[in-house]
Formats: structure tokens, sequence, C-alpha cells
């Protein structure tokens, strides 16, 4: 699988570019799922007009709204009430996943109860493109600033897709709280690197190269292990 994580979907012609690199063919060829569950984990995102809004492809974070071929909706919680027969071959057949922000652990926790997450790694050609919450889940960890709905084992382990940590909306004028020093502090309670991206930011992983996009400004906390 390929991940284009960001904090607020595609806010420049830079992240466009990078989404249309890495689907290898223009948008309006493409199959796109919609997955909205983060919203429904944290108190200021769903359910409700948020949500909605998102998957109407209404919302300030621009991702359901980019000219697909077709958009799906895939509702993680009602997957296992359901035979896998009937949801399965949708992703396998989705050229891109759309995962809105919310809350991470919320994600985290239905994704490993639906059985998507044993799915991913056979995902080879898809695209992860997730904003906020939809990017953060794939680390190892988010960190105890960003915990809100608690999973039930407790603490604040996320997939590990990856080996770095997301600190989404650095200094968003609507988040006074993301500072570059917000930012540092929540690196320093990690067990592994980190990055603070701004909403003109995303960072891109395919296969074991890692890079960044951006037309605004982040900053890499490289984990000390001595």
């Amino acid at each position: 699988m390929r991940l284009l994580l960001t904090s607020a979907g595609v806010r420049n012609a830079t992240i466009h570019a990078a989404l249309l690199d890495m689907l290898g063919r223009p948008i309006e060829e493409c199959t796109a799922l919609c997955i909205p569950t983060a919203m429904y984990g944290h108190p200021h995102a769903g359910p409700g007009e948020n949500a909605w809004e998102f998957v109407a492809g209404r919302s300030e974070q621009p991702m359901v709204e980019l000219g697909w071929r077709s958009v799906g909706l895939l509702e993680l919680t009602a997957l296992p009430s359901i035979n896998e027969e009937r949801w399965v071959p949708l992703v396998r057949d989705a050229d891109v996943l759309l995962v809105s922000g919310g809350d991470a652990l919320y994600l985290s926790h239905w994704m490993h109860e639906c059985g998507l997450t044993d799915l991913l790694p056979s995902l080879e050609e898809t695209v992860w493109f997730g904003m906020s919450a939809g990017s953060m889940v794939m680390a190892p960890r988010i960190g105890r600033e960003f915990v809100g709905w608690k999973p039930p084992a407790g603490g604040d382990r996320a997939l590990g897709l990856v080996d770095f940590a997301i600190f989404p909306h650095l200094d968003h004028p609507a988040l006074p709280e993301n500072t570059l020093a917000a930012a540092e502090r929540w690196a320093a309670g990690l067990d592994c690197p980190a990055y603070a991206i701004d909403d003109d930011t995303a960072i891109r992983v395919v296969g074991d190269t890692v890079d960044v996009v951006s037309e605004g400004h982040w900053h890499r906390f490289d984990h000390d292990s001595t």
C-alpha cells in the first residue's frame, strides 16, 4: 500500500501532483472509497453535520470532491456485522481510500475489529489518502496529547504501519495550541521519529521511501535512543 498522509487533504498543487503520481493516472479514471469512521470518535467531528459534509465532498479538506470516477462509502463500524464478501471486494477494487480526520485510536480500533488492518498488506497498488487522524493512525503511537477516545487496552498505540508519528495542523490559526514548541514536547515523549506538519504539507510513503511534499512548513524530530 502507498500512503499519502496529510493534515487537511489536497490543499495545494504540490500535494495534488503527489496524489496523481501515486495513482498513476488521472483522478477521473480512479475509484475511491470514503471512510468517515474516525469522525464518530471525536466530540467535535461527528456524528452529524461535519460527517455528512466530509462524505458529501463539502468539507474544508478537499478529498471526496476531487473528481473521482466513483466514490463509495465504507463505514468500518458496520462491517463486523456483515459478511466479508460484501465489502472486501470493494476495498480490493478501489484505487484510493479517502480516510477522514477525527480520533485516531477510534479509527485504529475499528480497523482491527472489522479486519481492514489484516487486508492492508495485500493492497499493494492502493493509495491510502489520510487526513489528520486518518494519517496519524498509521504511526506506532499518537502521543498522549492526542488521546481522546480510549481503547479497551488503554495507551496510545496505533497501527505501526510506518515507523514515525505525526503531529498535524501545525500552527493552524484555529488551534493556537498546535505550536512548534508543543510539537517538540510531544515528540520528546515518543520512542520513534516524528513529523510536525501544517495543512499545506503531506508525507508520502512508497515502499521503504518516505519523503515530504510541501508548500508550507514542517519539522522532523529524530528520536534519540541513547
